[in-house]
């Protein structure tokens, strides 16, 4: 099964300094079709001005994920971590018991650019962490590079569930295939650019898709592009 969700059917919410496309319920956007996929609760894709940002709130019993595509995102938590999130990185956020934090487009100039991800937690209650870690372009480009995954292998940031994500680069006319186990579930989220998926859909930029039951899928660039894969259990 290969259902695509279209950028254009995500919700949409601009709060002025804030443009945000949701590809699953979120907030203010309803739709009890899209409530998540599996254990992925939330990818949103965010656009925030210059020197703006998300002042402190609060989360709970959920792993949450940032991957930064243009900019530079400021983080500071009730932990007492304090960082900026640059393109190549990724952040995780264990918020499991508790945990209040911020988040600032770094910059006074240029606007940040990046896709916010929740993934359920295999348990409640877990004690809240952080991690963040760099995968430099070089790694990715044409190949699916593991960022996350319940053991950390390969120096991914490690998650609390039955769930792997995958990075990947292409330049126009690259193409790089990826085994799939037919009895777990995968997401593909296109990140920028445009692809061809197993020689049949053109895929652009803000596209989902839903996998299940297949054996491997495969992606040829039709533009220089960025695309993330969740296997998921």
């Amino acid at each position: 099964m290969i259902q695509i969700r279209r950028s254009a059917e995500r919700g949409h919410a601009r709060h002025g300094w804030l443009e945000s496309r949701h590809s699953f319920s979120f907030a203010g956007y309803y739709d009890p079709e899209f409530m998540g996929f599996r254990s992925l609760r939330v990818i949103n894709e965010d656009r925030v001005e210059p020197g703006r940002g998300f002042d402190a709130h609060s989360h709970r019993d959920m792993e949450i994920l940032s991957y930064v595509l243009d900019g530079a995102l400021e983080h500071l938590d009730s932990m007492g971590n304090g960082s900026v999130i640059r393109p190549g990185e990724l952040q995780l956020m264990r918020a499991g018991t508790g945990v209040t934090h911020s988040e600032y487009n770094h910059s006074k100039q240029d606007p940040v650019h990046f896709l916010q991800i929740w993934i359920l937690p295999d348990r409640e209650g877990l004690e809240p962490g952080y991690e963040q870690r760099a995968f430099p372009a070089e790694d990715r480009r044409g190949r699916f590079l593991r960022i996350a995954s319940p053991d950390g292998v390969e120096g991914s940031v490690r998650i609390s569930q039955d769930a792997s994500l995958y990075a990947t680069l292409l330049e126009t006319g690259d193409a790089v295939e990826q085994a799939l186990d037919p009895k777990r579930f995968a997401w593909l989220q296109v990140a920028r650019g445009e692809l061809r998926l197993n020689g049949e859909h053109t895929l652009s930029a803000g596209d989902g898709v839903a996998i299940a039951g297949e054996e491997a899928l495969s992606l040829v660039a039709q533009s220089s592009a960025e695309a993330l894969l969740f296997d998921l259990g």
